[in-house]
């Protein structure tokens, strides 16, 4: 185990808090705020060109100091699947909108490739993580020569071995609660999937590596609960989705404090890869699950138009199941009361954290 108070020399950030990289949610401003408050920032890559990730990392280091967080994901972008099935599943909603399946696909999310190496090699972020697990030796290493601090998410014990016997410096314990893409990369059957505090004092056992407690932490408790459980930091993502910096839609911002943000589930609807978000319209009409999405990341195509015309009703409303404990304020304030109220609880007010 690997205190909080030795990871923060690594990070290099005031708290052992990470914002979560959320695409479509996270973006410079709530990075910025995140980092004000003594949290390290993070920029969602996998829906940006190079040139547009370049001109996000000189914003944020030209609107806030302390490390910088890019992720990015590790998928393989297959060849595109035949989406016959899913069009028809949608068409009753076409009819309603008088609209129909995208003739030009919008952009899909895009795993890590050479010319993002060659960026993080110009731009040299502090950190670097990684969904679905790690990209290419090669790319890896470029990574590595950066200088960046490397991680990747786990959601099983087989997975944190696997990306500690690979190189990284530390490893994201995703559990079962967290909001979005679940990062799952060996397969498996997704019911195996587990909560986070039984998956992290397991991870933290049978690898020599910090790490990061990610899923179903909103508050102090949360955080000091992990810490307990010996993670090094934890990584927050759905606390961060109501403060007014966060790009969400309204309907998505509405949504975080109704009475359908107590039993989010995941679904394959939107992206074809599972992710945990609010019910909507589609979701109740089609079941969270269908065999006709094609999969990950091709599915969000077919329903560009329709999220255009009802963004509450077609688009994914992500979040974690503490989702009914947010509250909102600005990201700097939530990074500092996050920080505030878990020292308090462990012990450790005006003293920093734990050695």
């Amino acid at each position: 185990m690997v205190a909080a108070s030795a990871f923060l020399g690594r990070l290099g950030s005031a708290h052992p808090i990470l914002l979560a990289p959320m695409a479509g949610a996270g973006g410079v401003g709530l990075a910025a705020g995140a980092m004000a408050g003594g949290a390290v920032g993070a920029l969602p890559a996998a829906l940006l060109t190079p040139d547009a990730l370049r001109a996000q990392v000189d914003d944020l280091r030209a609107r806030a100091s302390g490390p910088i967080n890019i992720n990015f994901f590790c998928h393989r972008l297959d060849a595109a699947p035949d989406e016959s099935a899913w069009q028809a599943l949608l068409a009753p909603y076409y009819a309603e909108f008088h609209v129909g399946p995208p003739a030009i696909p919008p952009p899909l999310r895009a795993p890590f490739d050479a010319a993002m190496a060659d960026l993080v090699t110009e731009l040299r972020p502090e950190i670097v993580s990684f969904h679905f697990g790690l990209p290419d030796a090669p790319l890896l290493t470029q990574v590595r020569d950066s200088g960046a601090l490397i991680l990747s998410s786990a959601t099983s014990v087989a997975e944190a071995r696997w990306l500690a016997a690979h190189g990284i410096d530390a490893v994201i314990a995703q559990g079962w609660e967290a909001g979005g893409h679940a990062g799952r990369f060996l397969g498996g059957d997704p019911a195996a999937h587990m909560g986070l505090f039984a998956l992290l004092p397991q991870i933290v056992d049978a690898i020599d590596l910090p790490v990061i407690a990610a899923g179903g932490i909103a508050d102090g408790r949360g955080i000091a609960a992990a810490m307990l459980l010996g993670a090094s930091a934890v990584q927050i993502g759905t606390a961060f989705l109501a403060c007014p910096e966060s790009l969400i839609h309204e309907p998505h911002r509405a949504a975080l404090g109704s009475a359908a943000a107590e039993r989010t589930v995941f679904t394959n609807l939107f992206t074809g890869g599972l992710a945990r978000g609010i019910p909507n319209r589609l979701m109740d009409a089609l079941g969270p699950v269908r065999a006709e999405a094609p999969p990950f990341p091709h599915a969000s195509g077919a329903l560009s138009r329709l999220r255009t015309e009802d963004s509450a009703g077609f688009g994914s409303l992500w979040a974690g199941q503490a989702a009914p404990l947010v509250r909102p304020m600005p990201a700097k304030m939530l990074a500092e009361h996050l920080a505030a109220d878990a020292l308090a609880l462990i012990g450790r007010t005006g003293k920093g954290w734990p050695a």
